[in-house]
């Protein structure tokens, strides 16, 4: 019995073990006869899996006959092999087209590409990984057509402007970001950009799905999470680089400076600061003192899987970048922590949750306006050393302009955030066709910010002397946000021709928070180091303290019907309901209805065979979107602390309340009316594609502060003012081409490229109550020079025109007297044009000097692949645009740029740059002389990569290595004369002013990724 027992057992066994196999093959494109590599492979039923190589290759210990494998790739159909008694498996995976359809995020759901009917653009992450951006809003620029950034600063950490399809506001035109489906407040600096999945950019009346808030577009970000049935994968990268200027500009030397200061004061018959100037050398180069190199280093690791029914991913960053200015004054760390899940709770059950952990902090310097260190630096003497700290004694330059070296040694602040965010996202597919999705969100950030001014003398009536007490400046504000969004979709086939995806849903949304500042003097042994509100001492008018709170809920309601025949003729409406408390009952509610349709023509049985032709759409698109991002309550009577004084009985001054800006019960939402007509068209096996929109959106109602009104209503009151209302319309117009081209030219060789370019005509087409607006600012104490008004551009430069100079005193007789701007005219001095013809020269005569917004804007993007290596480059340019030249000081002893050694000197000498004198002149009011072409180029990034063969790395466990080289910010082609052509305040009226912008900094990187 034991015997027959114990041969039973070996036969048993024996037939396991021949039961167990090993298997290898290869995969490749059954189109192109390609290997495939990074091919997901998985037993069906089991965690074992494994992927394929750079060749495509692939191979599985412990497999039976019977086991099933399923072959997943993105853009290819899965594939299911059962195990037999073969040992070798060369398969071919066939092209999915409905997986080639890549899925848009729209809003509330998702469509595929060829089914979209509004203008929408993406950026994935590949795109993303190729720029390495610090900031994820780079990435938008040059990338997206009809999408402009500009940065507020070079400065660290500085955020970015983002225009979608020109400005159409005098208010906030900055676009709604949608974070994992939740609205973002936190801006896209403080988001790790190797934590983003895709970015995509609503242009046009399909962003009506969010009413009220979708005017200025919307910025949806996805971020990544992990993939089912899939091994614990580590994915790290690092970077390390250097920042460096990419610009100095062209200064006098010292000794150059001393004959052009001699020659100011001759010219008006006065004596000279100066005298001698012999041995003055070439003198202190603030700008080489000022500059520094600086490193930016960055850390990424995340962790992403999943098995059968849950995926997860969790990840850590790090960045830390040091300023080109001001060293360890000037700085900007981001840590960002994610947690991403996603799991089948049933099988008609669903529930995914995102967690994003931000925490950012910020040192900075004053870098943009009258009184900044580059300011400063262009100013200052080349005559003066380094270590004068003091100027008592030295040359007189001007109540602004110190030594910015001393300026930077002065600065104390730091400021931090902590930002939470998250939600909770349920699908339940409660019957057939049906499920009701309900989605929580929340924000919850901290920011904490402290200053210290320093007792110190810069010199004789300095601005930023600090003479009897120090003063530490300190504020707080706790901001909280949450969102619940809860819609129901219904979608269906009929009669295989009609396709019904029904959502209707509701949204609640609440943000609230509270501010509280103080300042007072008295800090011990004037000190950063003590520099606290509590241990301060100080007593008198600058220890003061401010507060405030804010509470803004909005209740809405929104529905889409999505409708396809024939899989060809497509067709989409949106309405919204919004009702917030920002305004008052009466204007409260708020409808956004839109529409698109979509016409896919080349599968149409009368459409010319053309063989180039795979896919051609003809779509369009009209709606109205609002925009309510203006201060809160502006529709009721609210007082202003600390704005008035009054007197007491005693006699004694009373610092109190006073009426604010006066209400106006009747303001509403700006409405956009959203129009677009376009077409997308795939060529050669989709090897090309072109997409082209014609666009034009009208923004009317819109929120004007500061019209005049009548004096009896008390607004010129301390801390009062003019109401905001419904005063203005503003037309935006263009035409957006994107083209790209991608294919595999050999085996070892691929190409993927693209190139878009827009063009914008803005014009405001209505101002009720006043002839214009004006903002911006240039010089001290000059006029505004940018405007708002009918038939221009928003913020358009008002200014005088210039005709040359005068070449001699006849010529001055002849022409109309220029006394009214301040002097009269010499031979040398700017020759302004009298363009009323009324025989003077006086603020009638200025007009139109320029404009800040760029006609076109355009961006290129090239990626190659061979074999192992990897180049890419990415450019992006703006055309049409004017800059506004505000960095030179107005003041007779201050540095010169070297333009001024062409100066006027004698009849015929120049007709371009006038005479220099320290005497009255016109010269420097607002002409088209600091007015300059800010059309620019720039190569913004290079890079070469190499990623090592998987065969190299099995003993290392590592199943991908790359090595990469990278330069951010090559070369700015452009005739402007500052720092940087992108320089802008981000202010509707007042962009494209430079009050001598932190420059961009040029970025050599190392960097590394490994996949384990």
């Amino acid at each position: 019995m034991l015997k027959k027992f114990t041969l039973l057992l070996f036969f048993m066994t024996s037939v396991f073990y021949a039961q167990e196999k090993q298997v290898s093959g290869t995969v490749v494109d059954a189109d192109l006869n390609i290997p495939l590599p990074g091919v997901e492979i998985q037993v069906e039923g089991t965690d074992q899996g494994t992927t394929t190589n750079f060749d495509g290759e692939f191979m599985l210990d412990g497999l039976s006959s019977g086991d099933v494998l399923l072959f997943t790739y993105i853009g290819f159909k899965t594939l299911k092999v059962t195990i037999d008694d073969r040992d070798v498996y060369d398969l071919k995976l066939e092209s999915d087209v409905e997986q080639l359809e890549e899925t848009i995020v729209i809003g509330y759901g998702k469509q595929s590409r060829r089914n979209v009917t509004g203008s929408v653009s993406k950026v994935g992450s590949e795109d993303i990984k190729k720029l390495e951006p610090l900031n994820a809003a780079q990435s938008l620029q040059g990338t997206v057509s009809g999408v402009n950034v500009t940065p507020t600063g070079g400065s660290p950490g500085a955020e970015a402007n983002i225009r979608i399809r020109g400005i159409s506001t005098n208010g906030n035109n900055r676009p709604l970001i949608i974070l994992d489906g939740i609205q973002y407040e936190g801006g896209l600096n403080s988001i790790n950009p190797q934590d983003i999945e895709e970015v995509t950019v609503l242009k046009d009346a399909q962003a009506a799905i969010y009413g009220t808030l979708g005017a200025n577009g919307v910025v949806l970000v996805t971020t990544k999470g992990g993939k089912r049935n899939q091994e614990a994968k580590f994915d790290y990268s690092t970077y390390y680089g250097l920042q460096q200027t990419t610009r100095t500009l062209p200064l006098l030397n010292a000794t150059e400076y001393g004959l052009l200061i001699n020659e100011k004061y001759a010219n008006a018959g006065q004596v000279s600061p100066l005298g001698n100037i012999t041995g003055l050398g070439r003198g202190t180069d603030w700008q080489d003192e000022v500059f520094e190199t600086a490193p930016v280093v960055s850390h990424n690791l995340s962790v992403s899987g999943g098995s059968e029914k849950t995926s997860y991913r969790i990840s850590a960053s790090h960045l830390g970048q040091e300023g080109i200015v001001g060293g360890d004054k000037s700085g900007f760390k981001r840590q960002t922590a994610q947690l991403a899940l996603d799991t089948d709770l049933k099988d008609n059950l669903n529930l995914k949750t995102n967690l994003n952990y931000f925490h950012t902090e910020n040192r900075g310097l004053n870098d943009f306006g009258l009184g900044s260190v580059l300011f400063n630096a262009i100013n200052m003497a080349p005559t003066i050393g380094t270590n004068v700290d003091n100027l008592t004694g030295f040359i007189d330059l001007g109540n602004e302009v110190v030594n910015p070296l001393t300026q930077i040694r002065n600065t104390f602040n730091e400021g931090t955030t902590n930002r939470i965010s998250g939600n909770v996202h349920g699908t339940w597919e409660y019957y057939d066709n049906l499920d009701l999705q309900a989605r929580i969100g929340f924000n919850s950030a901290n920011t904490r910010f402290r200053e210290f001014l320093p007792v110190f003398n810069y010199g004789p009536n300095k601005v930023f002397n600090r003479l009897e007490d120090n003063l530490v400046n300190q504020n707080q504000q706790s901001d909280y946000d949450y969102t619940i969004d809860v819609f129901n979709t219904y979608e269906n086939k009929f009669a295989d021709i009609h396709e019904v995806t029904i959502m209707i849903g509701m949204n609640a949304f609440r943000q609230y928070g509270e501010f509280v500042g103080g300042s007072r003097t008295g800090v011990p042994n004037n000190s950063w180091e003590f520099a606290n509100i509590g241990t301060a001492t100080g007593t008198g008018d600058e220890n003061t303290s401010t507060s405030f709170a804010y509470d803004l809920r909005r209740l809405s309601y929104f529905a889409r019907v999505q409708y396809t025949l024939k899989d060809r003729y497509l067709f989409s409406g949106m309405l919204r309901r919004d009702s917030s408390n920002i305004f008052a009952s009466d204007n409260r509610v708020g409808w956004f209805p839109s529409a698109t349709a979509g016409w896919i023509a080349s599968d149409e049985d009368f459409f010319p065979e053309i063989e180039a032709i795979d896919f051609f759409k003809i779509r369009g698109s009209f709606g109205v979107l609002g925009n309510d991002r203006v201060p809160q309550f502006a529709y009721r009577s609210s007082l202003a602390s600390g704005a008035a004084s009054y007197v007491d009985a005693s006699g004694g001054i009373i610092t109190g309340q006073s009426p604010a800006l006066l209400p106006n019960p009747e303001i509403k939402w700006e409405e956009n009316t959203m129009f677009d007509i376009g077409f997308d068209l795939r060529l050669w096996n989709n090897k090309v594609n072109l997409v082209m929109d014609y666009y034009r959106r009208d923004t009317r109602d819109l929120l004007i502060p500061g019209l005049p009104v009548t004096g009896i209503t008390g607004i010129a009151a301390p801390g009062s003012g003019a109401p905001v209302i419904n005063a203005g319309s503003v037309r935006n117009q263009g035409i957006e081409i994107e083209l790209s081209y991608s294919d595999n030219w050999t085996d070892d060789l691929s190409i993927n490229t693209s190139f878009n370019v827009s063009t914008i005509n803005n014009e405001v087409t209505a101002i009720n109550g006043a002839d214009f607006i004006e903002g911006g600012q240039f010089g001290v104490g000059q006029p505004l020079p940018s405007r708002m008004q009918v038939g221009q551009p928003i913020g358009y430069f008002y200014g005088y025109q210039t005709n040359g100079i005068f070449q001699n005193q006849a010529e001055v007789d002849a022409h109309p007297s220029q006394q009214a701007l301040g002097a009269n005219a010499q031979p040398g001095d700017l020759r302004f044009v009298d363009t009323n013809a009324d025989g003077v020269i006086d603020e009638s005569d200025r007009v139109n000097i320029g404009n800040p917004i760029p006609d076109v804007t355009l961006g290129y993007n090239l990626s190659l692949n061979y074999k192992q290596w990897d180049f890419s480059t990415y450019m992006f340019a703006n055309i049409g645009n004017d800059i506004v030249r505000n960095f030179e000081r107005d003041q007779p002893n201050v540095n010169m740029l070297a333009y001024n050694k062409a100066r006027w000197t004698g009849p015929g000498s120049t007709n371009t740059v006038p005479r220099l004198t320290s005497g009255a002149t016109a010269n420097n009011v607002f002409s088209d002389f600091f007015v300059e072409d800010g059309s620019f180029l720039r190569l913004q990034t290079l890079s070469v990569g190499y990623s090592f063969k998987p065969e190299l790395l099995e003993k290392i466990k590592v199943s991908n290595l790359r090595l990469y080289a990278k330069v951010d910010n090559i070369y700015t082609f452009t005739g402007y004369s500052g720092y940087d052509p992108t320089a802008s305040t981000g202010q509707p009226i007042g962009q494209g002013i430079d009050f001598g912008f932190y420059p961009l900094p040029r970025t050599a990187i190392l960097g590394l990724t490994a996949q384990f």
